[in-house]
């Protein structure tokens, strides 16, 4: 006998979410007063999306059944692409709205860990659910959310306004916060920083939290819950996480040819050979770790028709590269590196410490926030972790 498939609805997303351990008792009330679909447009993206992978659009007119089903799915859905400047069904260059995968919405509000009573800071409004579970909880008049997207902050607005909520929202720069409402007792970001604003520390109470995603320019990125004592924040990361960047902190890289400067490859790069496979430090877990190590460091991947391909690590100062083939089933695999970085030799150190530390997951790293700038750690801030200074 065939299990019985949960009808689409917030009853069969609410049933997965608890069974999940995601969505807790505290929150259940609310998740059933305020249902993700009326926060979400006609026209959205179901799953991952990049830019590369097939995503078809889901139109709520076209197909009723389709958008509901999607909707009370635990997936993400991108609503919007390229800052706005995208209006077709097809796939654009780059995600920049969505609203986040409900498993993930609730695990963080887990980690916020409100009480009645607190006041909340939101970075990034997206389709104002998240603020929108906030303010039933707490009370509009204790959620700030900022967004810097005018068209969105406007629909976000009135998708709350819609559902009988009030938080207040701000169009502005989220890394400034909103010092006119602090100070707050949690600030909680839904898109994915690499670096921590000091605005929000300085904003937030004395044993408030913060709970944002980090990562590396590198890769890998996890959702960091960090502690405020006076003008340092300091915590652990408690789960892997994939969230669009801060508009302001998305890098600028430079394009693969600006580093071989006109000429064929391996124009003036060293070869060697590795026994590391490229694939080994291609998981998201690995690039975190790697990513701690190698600041100024991101990498590409070029793929060819017969299954191999080369991962291309660069340097943000244009002055370094490496290029490593990869070859199923291989033993050794051909390395070339160019300029003062010797990329994968940092990459193959990297992947040895994290590989001596017995492999760790997220949630023995850490990170401190300070008048120093950031530092991550590894199971304690007496234990940072070393870089290699780029």
């Amino acid at each position: 006998m065939t299990a019985r498939k949960e009808e689409a609805g917030p009853s069969g997303l609410a049933s997965a979410l608890v069974a999940s351990g995601a969505l807790r008792s505290d929150w259940l009330t609310t998740f059933n007063a305020v249902p993700r679909g009326m926060f979400v447009p006609d026209r959205i993206w179901p799953g991952i999306a990049d830019g590369t992978r097939q995503n078809p659009v889901v139109d709520r007119v076209r197909d009723p059944v389709a958008w509901l089903r999607a909707v009370y799915s635990d997936i993400p859905l991108t609503t919007q692409w390229d800052d706005g400047s995208h209006s077709g069904d097809g796939l654009g260059q780059t995600p920049s709205s969505s609203s986040s995968q409900p498993h993930m919405v609730f695990s963080m509000l887990a980690d916020l860990d409100v009480t009645d009573g607190n006041r909340v800071l939101e970075i990034g409004t997206g389709t104002g659910w998240n603020a929108g579970l906030l303010a039933h909880r707490l009370g509009g008049g204790n959620v700030v959310s900022i967004e810097f997207d005018p068209d969105v902050a406007e629909q976000a607005g009135e998708n709350q306004r819609n559902a009988g909520l009030c938080p207040l929202v701000i169009v502005g720069d989220g890394r400034l916060g909103y010092a006119e409402g602090a100070p707050y007792d949690r600030v909680i970001a839904t898109c994915s920083v690499g670096e921590v604003p000091r605005a929000w520390v300085a904003q937030t109470l004395a044993g408030g939290l913060i709970v944002a995603p980090w990562g590396t320019l590198y890769g890998g990125e996890a959702i960091v819950r960090l502690t405020v004592d006076g003008g340092t924040a300091s915590g652990r990361f408690t789960r892997s996480s994939a969230f669009m960047r801060l508009r302001q902190q998305r890098p600028d890289l430079p394009r693969h040819d600006v580093y071989l400067k006109g000429r064929e490859w391996p124009a003036d790069g060293i070869g060697s050979t590795t026994t590391l496979s490229p694939a080994e430090v291609g998981g998201w877990l690995e690039q975190f770790a790697i990513g701690l190590q190698m600041p100024g460091a991101f990498w590409t991947v070029e793929r060819y028709d017969d299954g191999t391909y080369t991962l291309w690590t660069y340097s943000t100062d244009t002055l370094s590269w490496a290029s490593a083939d990869h070859e199923p089933g291989a033993d050794a695999f051909h390395v070339v590196q160019s300029g003062p970085r010797r990329l994968w030799d940092e990459t193959e150190a990297a992947y040895a410490w994290w590989d001596g530390q017995g492999r760790p997951g997220f949630d023995r790293f850490g990170l401190t926030v300070d008048s120093d700038g950031e530092r991550a750690w590894l199971d304690s801030p007496d234990h940072p972790v070393r870089c290699t200074d780029p």
